[in-house]
């Protein structure tokens, strides 16, 4: 609540944020979800466009929402193959980047790309300049509104494949965290590819335990993780060394 009276008197709507010196507790009331390779692959399997796209960039990217959503076609950077999050976009309002360390360019997996540039010659705003998920409400002139695509289409389908309990946006960037981290990467790796300016949010908020199942089962972010590795000394596209894999697998018939 005091993030968003925060975010009220960054606009200038409020002189203060009336919270400001209320104390809260640290303790989680509930553990937050996190999903299986399954469900995200059944989520994938009947969610519609552009829904299908954004949690498929969401899940294997780590981006906020906001960050989704700030994105135009021409931050997709194909040669370098490189997401650049330049903006974030918070109640249809363009802003800066949570941090700056959140400005750093994520990389982008070679079947993430082809999942991109399907929707791009789907979508009625393909132009170099146009958002990425450009609502046709406001003629292209603004992305969609998150609630909007949660209630018209994430809910239904989350409901469809049974997932139960309260989930968001946030909840495919905490699975890509816990995900990478299940897999035995690095955590100053993982804080990196999640761009968390401080350590700890990475070790403190995403360190849920997960089954041997999940970690048997490989998943994409374990190569953008090792390009990470590799772009410290020179960029070079993402091998496909694992295109035959449970997961990959699950995901062939999305």
């Amino acid at each position: 609540m005091s993030t968003v009276f925060n975010h009220a008197v960054r606009w200038e709507w409020l002189g203060v944020n009336p919270i400001r010196m209320v104390r809260q507790s640290a303790k989680r009331t509930r553990m937050p979800i996190v999903f299986s390779i399954e469900q995200i692959a059944a989520l994938l399997r009947i969610l519609k466009e552009p829904t299908r796209t954004m949690v498929f960039l969401a899940v294997f990217t780590g981006l906020r929402v906001g960050e989704l959503l700030g994105l135009k076609w021409n931050d997709i950077d194909v040669e370098k193959m490189e997401i650049h999050v330049i903006r974030s976009i918070v109640m249809q309002h363009v802003g800066d980047c949570k941090t700056e360390v959140s400005r750093k360019p994520v990389p982008l997996d070679l079947r993430l790309a082809k999942v991109l540039w399907n929707w791009r010659m789907q979508s009625p705003y393909p132009a170099h300049e146009d958002w990425v998920f450009a609502s046709p409400h406001s003629g292209g002139k603004l992305p969609y509104w998150p609630g909007s695509l949660y209630k018209a289409h994430l809910e239904p389908a989350a409901k469809e494949i049974g997932i139960v309990g309260h989930f968001g946006w946030h909840t495919f960037r905490r699975t890509y965290a816990t995900l990478l981290k299940g897999n035995g990467e690095d955590v100053k790796v993982v804080q990196e590819l999640m761009r968390h300016a401080n350590i700890s949010v990475t070790l403190n908020i995403y360190a849920q335990a997960i089954t041997q199942t999940k970690r048997d089962a490989p998943e994409p972010g374990c190569e953008l993780a090792a390009r990470q590795k590799r772009s410290k000394t020179k960029h070079r596209r993402l091998s496909d060394r694992n295109g035959s894999t449970k997961f990959w697998r699950g995901l062939a018939s999305c």
